[in-house]
């Protein structure tokens, strides 16, 4: 009896020794909250959420592809992603759930501009950084974001424009023949009020006529309805100016089911597809065609770029508040080999 009594107590001794050596989630040097990795050793990964717009676009996806890359477990990090689906109420309640989870960075992607005071003073509160990528928000205190990382808009929209102006130069067409038609991002994104305000400047420098804007909310099915729209109360149409390559597409699709030819020759009644990104093969390959006949690019690869910033905010580092991607110009088509904006000389690279 005295044997299997002090049996017993041995067992229930080292159980309880066992079930005290486990500390999931035990607080980082810095007093944080941290999470471990799933093959239970000691490593701390620095957890980021990221609100992203949607899947509305080939350039969408290769930029998701490249923050979850960027920010995997291998690289020290739990990400958790969460996709928008390009409405911002499902934003604002990511983020909102984000800071509910402690986080130790917040990464947007926002649909709009407008309407991120609230949630992101939320995020200030909590003392959790929020970096933005790819579009900028409109916000009565610019210290309530970190930094931010993306395009110029504006530019590229200006370099597609000086490029087309230089094209109606070369070949001998007056600014009054170019007949233009706008197929818009989603309304109140970055990309479309940058594009959009560079297509306007440039109609009203040029004399070109603008006949029509509408949004194609960035995707190639909507790009084909606006586009097919155009074409029935627009029959003298010559450019398109589109502002992703989906929407392109679409417009592509548009045009040939009516009938009609894309290309560059609008002289003799072709239909000139001007667009953005240049992300796909399939882009590429347009413009290799002529089917597309000017690309601005749009480089969607942002996950090492916002990966640096945390490592470096991490160590207490402080990024420029602005971070501008290097951007080119693509076109197969070459009368123009260089555009000059504000004094800078942009080269078109043949694909």
């Amino acid at each position: 009896m005295k044997k299997s009594y002090l049996t017993i107590i041995t067992l229930i001794l080292l159980f309880l020794s066992i079930s005290g050596c486990g500390t999931y989630g035990q607080a980082s040097p810095s007093g944080d909250a941290g999470r471990q990795s799933q093959g239970g050793d000691d490593e701390q990964l620095i957890t980021v959420g990221f609100s992203q717009v949607g899947a509305e676009s080939d350039w969408r996806n290769i930029n998701t592809d490249s923050m979850k890359e960027s920010f995997c477990p291998e690289n020290g990090y739990d990400l958790i992603y969460d996709d928008g689906q390009q409405k911002q109420h499902n934003q604002i309640t990511a983020i909102r759930t984000f800071i509910q989870k402690d986080v130790d960075y917040i990464v947007l992607a926002p649909v709009i501009e407008d309407g991120w005071d609230t949630v992101l003073t939320e995020a200030r509160d909590a003392d959790i950084p929020v970096i933005l990528v790819d579009r900028m928000v409109n916000v009565n205190d610019p210290d309530l974001f970190t930094c931010w990382v993306g395009s110029d808009f504006e530019l590229e929209g200006s370099k597609v424009c000086e490029w087309l102006n230089g094209f109606c130069r070369a070949n001998h067409i007056s600014g009054s023949d170019i007949n233009i038609v706008n197929i818009k991002g989603t309304e109140g994104a970055s990309a479309e009020l940058g594009r959009s305000k560079a297509l306007r400047t440039a109609v009203n420098k040029y004399g070109w006529n603008l006949l029509d804007e509408r949004s194609g909310e960035f995707t190639q099915a909507k790009g084909r309805e606006v586009m097919t729209q155009f074409l029935k109360q627009h029959k003298n149409i010559n450019v398109v100016y589109s502002e992703n390559d989906n929407e392109a597409f679409g417009a592509i699709e548009a045009i040939e089911a009516e009938g009609r030819k894309v290309g560059s020759d609008i002289k003799h009644g072709e239909i000139m597809v001007l667009a953005f990104d240049g992300t796909s093969d399939q882009a590429v390959e347009a413009v290799r065609s002529g089917r597309i006949t000017c690309i601005g690019e749009c480089n969607p690869l942002h996950g090492p770029r916002v990966e640096k910033i945390i490592r470096n905010l991490s160590e207490g580092i402080v990024p420029d508040k602005y971070e501008y991607v290097d951007e080119g110009i693509f076109s197969a088509d070459e009368s123009v080999n260089s555009v000059i904006i504000d004094g800078v000389s942009y080269g078109v690279r043949v694909p």
